[in-house]
């Protein structure tokens, strides 16, 4: 059987599964994306340079976003140092997570239309 996937929806590559293991086992995370963004950007096909990272964990609790930061280029140290070029990160605790998902599932209302 032959997979026919966009450069988007690649199997994730050494980076990628890297990434998701460290940041799990770490983390402990009760909710965790990991987006391989590379193909956004002028990379060989493949390529695994650029990344989005989504962490919802309780280990954030009570640290800054600078601290949250840290803590993740801190796990993901060998990952930077060896060909991730970027690396955006969103952290956040249940609470912050619930808030962000509740505004994103509004609809704006409707001003009527036309007819």
């Amino acid at each position: 059987m032959k997979l026919n996937l966009s450069e988007k929806e690649q199997l994730p590559g050494p980076f990628e599964q890297s990434i998701s293991s460290k940041l799990s086992d770490a983390l402990q995370p009760e909710h965790l994306e990991v987006l391989n963004e590379s193909h956004m950007h002028k990379v060989a096909p493949g390529s695994e340079t650029h990344f989005r990272v989504v962490v919802v964990s309780e280990r954030f609790r009570g640290e800054s976003r600078v601290g949250r930061h840290r803590m993740i280029n801190a796990l993901l140290n060998e990952e930077l140092s060896q060909g991730v070029h970027a690396l955006a990160i969103e952290t956040y605790v249940s609470e912050q997570w619930q808030a962000r998902e509740e505004k994103r599932q509004q609809s704006p209302k409707c001003r009527g239309g036309s007819n």
